[in-house]
């Protein structure tokens, strides 16, 4: 996917969550965010994106020194939901003014504006999945997506620490897990050291590895950010289950 691409999914998983949330008891609970209710979610990720929008119209250099942000938070809870839509349509307007290639710091390996984009599109998509399963809505994510989420979060993970902390504990001596998906391509191998681990191979490439976890696109993305047990029968587990294990109790945020 390119950044147009993910700009256009952006608006489409927000007018999801929107779609969601709009009319819904905002008091529900969230199980796959313990403590947290929809209407808790919903200001979350719309000052996330409000956050990531002044990030890019700055196109900051340095990391930020603070998370301020004019929210402009509603009144009442109720209008959380046009609160959010408002701020997607600004994300859009700046995604517009912004070239993607710009260099920009970022946490992650990318560091260009491009970065922010995609990251904001699979922080909305995960949690407009959360909101539709605290509804009881069944969430779908478009395959194409899904395997671009994967690759995003794989790529990203080994430098998440700041705000995932018990990544640090991702080490081993030279292991190595397969993620593969069951319908259609996508392989990635991540290989864990001593001192970390990283992304070493990318779909296509299918590698021998210590572990294995197969499923579909959209369950393996769910299932790395968390929202999936890996010891569900949506996945077929391979090779080294403590491997396993160990990458599930330290990877999700």
């Amino acid at each position: 996917m390119n950044p147009a691409q993910h700009g256009a999914a952006v608006a489409a998983e927000t007018a999801g969550l929107v779609a969601a949330v709009s009319g819904a008891d905002l008091s529900t609970p969230v199980p796959t965010c313990p403590a947290w209710t929809l209407a808790d979610l919903t200001q979350h990720i719309g000052s996330v994106q409000r956050w990531f929008t002044e990030l890019l119209r700055q196109r900051i250099q340095q990391p930020p020194t603070s998370r301020e942000v004019d929210l402009r938070l509603p009144a009442h809870p109720d209008g959380l939901p046009d609160w959010l839509a408002a701020g997607a349509a600004e994300a859009a307007e700046v995604f517009a003014a912004t070239d993607p290639d710009a260099p920009m710091w970022a946490w992650g390996v990318d560091q260009h504006a491009r970065f922010w984009v995609r990251r904001m599109l699979f922080e909305t998509l995960v949690h407009r999945a959360d909101a539709e399963l605290a509804l009881g809505i069944p969430p779908h994510i478009d395959r194409e997506l899904a395997v671009d989420g994967i690759d995003e979060f794989l790529t990203n993970l080994p430098f998440a620490s700041s705000f995932a902390p018990l990544t640090t504990r991702l080490r081993a001596p030279d292991r190595t897990i397969r993620f593969s998906c069951t319908d259609g391509d996508g392989e990635w191998l991540v290989r864990l050291r001593p001192d970390g681990f990283a992304l070493v191979a990318r779909r296509g490439e299918p590698h021998a590895a210590d572990a294995a976890v197969r499923g579909t696109a959209s369950d393996l993305l769910l299932l790395l950010y968390g929202r999936l047990a890996h010891r569900s029968d949506a996945f077929d587990l391979l090779g080294d289950r403590a491997l396993l294990a160990d990458w599930f109790a330290h990877s999700a945020f």
